[in-house]
């Protein structure tokens, strides 16, 4: 398996192999620029990291399923994930009570536009995950798989965005401050919004394998950069061990893609 998947990722055109380039270089560039510009710069370089994401999967995804398909997709996340942290923020439902802080910027409503934009950039890589795992999986099935594979990501995401005042929670929480229905939230968040994908254009054929090496080249660059420049061992422990088994899942056990 995992020769398939490299070979089938490095096998892609090189204009998408250059789009990877990117967003390797804009997410191992972030401790640079902290270092160069200091923390007034760090929101800059997480959204042009998330940017470059977005942009390298919506495409990887236009190329298994077609532009209009892959940008439909990607507008029913984006809009679902941003009326979830809209709500979620003014109420406390789904994810507890917590805010956003005014340093990430623009926002719409008070929403960072940065936050929708990281629901489509890891949802389809979970769903390349669900592919491996439970290709034959019904819709509920798969949706569930691939609602906890982006949860697991959340176990690195939380405690960085928190540490860099991005948003603060209000009574605090039994994961490193973060209360763990927030993550019953993201499950639950993930879970409708890849059910409504579903509905609305069917089973996407998504090319699995490059999309899957975004999943895992997320979960080693989160590893490395909280263990050795963010000073967050914790969250890159636990993150390690939940990103980490669905990556070994797929690579030793999956049932194809």
């Amino acid at each position: 398996m995992i020769n398939e998947i490299i070979e089938n990722t490095t096998a892609l055109d090189p204009a998408l192999l250059l789009l990877f380039g990117v967003w390797v270089v804009a997410m191992i560039s972030l401790p640079v620029v902290r270092w160069t510009a200091g923390d007034e710069a760090v929101p800059a370089g997480v959204s042009a990291g998330v940017l470059a994401q977005t942009v390298l999967v919506v495409t990887l995804t236009a190329v298994g399923v077609g532009l209009p398909i892959a940008l439909g997709a990607a507008l029913v996340v984006g809009f679902g994930g941003w009326l979830l942290e809209f709500v979620g923020s003014r109420s406390g439902v789904l994810f507890g009570r917590y805010e956003y802080t005014e340093r990430l910027q623009p926002q719409v409503a008070r929403v960072p536009f940065v936050i929708p934009l990281a629901w489509i950039m890891m949802m389809p890589p979970a769903w390349a995950v669900a592919s491996y795992l439970v290709p034959d999986g019904g819709p509920i099935v798969f949706a569930a798989v691939a609602g906890a594979a982006f949860v697991a990501w959340d176990l690195f995401l939380d405690p960085q965005m928190v540490q860099w005042g991005f948003w603060r929670w209000h009574d605090g929480g039994h994961y490193l401050g973060i209360p763990l229905r927030n993550f019953v939230g993201w499950f639950v968040g993930a879970f409708v919004l890849t059910l409504a994908v579903n509905a609305l254009f069917g089973r996407l054929e998504i090319p699995a394998a490059p999309l899957f090496s975004v999943y895992a080249i997320m979960w080693i660059l989160e590893s490395i950069g909280q263990t050795f420049f963010w000073r967050l061992r914790a969250s890159a422990t636990v993150g390690f061990v939940g990103m980490g088994l669905f990556v070994a899942l797929v690579l030793f056990g999956g049932a194809g893609g």
